[in-house]
């Protein structure tokens, strides 16, 4: 597919008719519609650019754009040209969750039916951008919630509008977190901040998502496109391998004891210094120049 470029911009979340935490009923989707239109896909120098494109859903995932979604983080992973991915979304939320229409009933299901459906589904997804190789922008526009919120903040950077928020909905739902939200939180803010947002459910503003550590910046939504294109094409110029590696050590090391931590980067730095852009890294540095890392 010849490349295009991203999106120039990213709509504002605010609209007329919107509840305050972003979860009312929604018009019934297009399910019909064929699932690379409901997830834009363009790379563009090294980065790839994947939209979610259902905003009369408010981009609630169906089991195929979660399926599609999962395959073009791996494709990000294979790809040598793709050195950067930037997720985001369309219209005035980046992510209302899993859409479950269509799910089987309480009366259709089995035992261990619902432990296979997160298993193979929305943890399959958050796997997928945690163990993508290359780093993954989120671009946060509107509200994120439930699986979307986790799809967000697996996510190695988070950029959000002044008008995203966040909000753990399963409490209102009488529902547990899934998509890793009870691993995912608990490292990004510690266990009582955590525990605070998942048995309230309240919706977190952007500013305080960023206050509390939730995201790395905030930006005007008029420049949530921009910001993410110029983050993005930094980490596309860097060396790609060695992003790869940090991002790796850093993820891992939450769950490890400082020896193992130690041997994984002494490992880490092993397996770097093969690379081609670890020797211009070096060598520019001698020169004194700036390095021209190809990210191999």
């Amino acid at each position: 597919m010849t490349p295009s470029p991203p999106p120039a911009s990213v709509p504002p979340a605010a609209g007329p008719g919107r509840p305050a935490d972003g979860t009312a009923r929604v018009d019934p989707p297009d399910r019909a519609a064929p699932v690379d239109s409901l997830i834009l896909h363009t790379t563009d120098n090294g980065v790839s650019w994947i939209t979610l494109n259902r905003p009369e859903a408010r981009n609630a995932l169906t089991r195929d754009q979660r399926e599609h979604l999962i395959a073009r983080l791996a494709e990000a992973s294979a790809d040598p040209d793709v050195r950067a991915v930037v997720l985001t979304a369309t219209g005035r939320g980046f992510c209302a969750g899993a859409d479950l229409r269509g799910a089987p009933s309480s009366d259709e299901r089995v035992a261990g039916d619902v432990a296979r459906m997160i298993r193979d589904g929305a943890q399959r997804l958050i796997a997928a951008v945690l163990d993508c190789e290359k780093p993954v922008i989120a671009a946060v526009n509107g509200t994120a919630a439930g699986l979307g919120a986790h799809l967000a903040l697996a996510c190695d950077l988070v950029l959000a509008g002044e008008s995203a928020s966040f909000i753990e909905v399963f409490v209102r739902r009488g529902l547990v977190p899934d998509g890793g939200g009870a691993y995912l939180l608990p490292r990004l803010i510690g266990p009582q901040r955590a525990k605070e947002l998942m048995f309230f459910g309240d919706a977190v503003p952007a500013a305080e998502a960023a206050r509390l550590g939730l995201v790395n910046r905030v930006v005007p939504d008029r420049e949530l496109a921009k910001t993410a294109r110029e983050w993005a094409q930094r980490l596309a110029a860097g060396p790609t391998r060695a992003l790869a590696l940090t991002k790796q050590l850093v993820n891992a090391s939450l769950d490890a004891d400082r020896a193992t931590a130690f041997a994984a980067e002494a490992t880490a730095q092993e397996i770097n210094m093969t690379t081609a852009d670890a020797q211009e890294g070096v060598a520019s540095f001698v020169q004194r120049r700036t390095p021209a890392y190809r990210g191999r």
